[in-house]
């Protein structure tokens, strides 16, 4: 069974739809969540799906070892990142390496990098008048959003769009993809 953990700041859809697509998959558990946010919704839906969750301060994610040992400890093989704000450090990305993976609500490179996230992000699409915005699927490192992509879908901008409206299309494309990708990688990997 490959195991794998989900990191959420906040309501935890993407890891909702993470959650459910594999629940009761043959080859490969959601494990874990972890959240630097002990009032983050995706704890509930963690406590709901009988998965296990962790919080840590972000002082014990930069300076200690208590969560790659949290890690260790679920042997977790792969790490989904799901609207988690805070940067993965560098103990995590050595035990980890190209293990890690992210979803961004634009299509990199444009629209990423630190404060680059949720209404943000649409709303700098629409500003820019872009015609099309998407999802992109990427791995991480050290640097905000400039890991190497793995997936990338469109969608059109409406001009009628407002960042929410925007937001909802995207937001049906990140549940669907994300977790076949997550798929794809851990199964074409093993």
């Amino acid at each position: 069974m490959i195991n794998i953990a989900v990191f959420a700041s906040g309501s935890g859809t993407n890891f909702q739809a993470i959650a459910d697509y594999f629940s009761g998959h043959s080859e490969i558990s959601v494990k874990l969540l972890l959240s630097n946010r002990e009032n983050a919704y995706a704890l509930e839906r963690a406590a709901r799906a009988n998965i296990d969750a962790c919080v840590f301060s972000r002082q014990e994610l930069d300076n200690t070892d208590r969560v790659p040992s949290v890690l260790k400890k679920y042997d977790i093989h792969f790490i989904a990142l799901a609207g988690f704000l805070l940067r993965i450090p560098e103990n995590i990305l050595r035990g980890w390496p190209d293990r890690i993976v992210n979803i961004h609500p634009a299509l990199l490179p444009k629209y990423g990098g630190k404060g680059m996230y949720g209404m943000r992000v649409h709303q700098a699409v629409i500003d820019a008048g872009d015609r099309f915005s998407g999802i992109t699927i990427h791995m991480i490192n050290e640097e905000y959003d400039k890991g190497s992509s793995v997936f990338q879908h469109t969608c059109e901008v409406k001009k009628d769009d407002n960042p929410e409206s925007l937001a909802a299309r995207i937001h049906q494309l990140e549940h669907y993809w994300y977790p076949r990708i997550i798929e794809r990688l851990l199964l074409n990997d093993a």
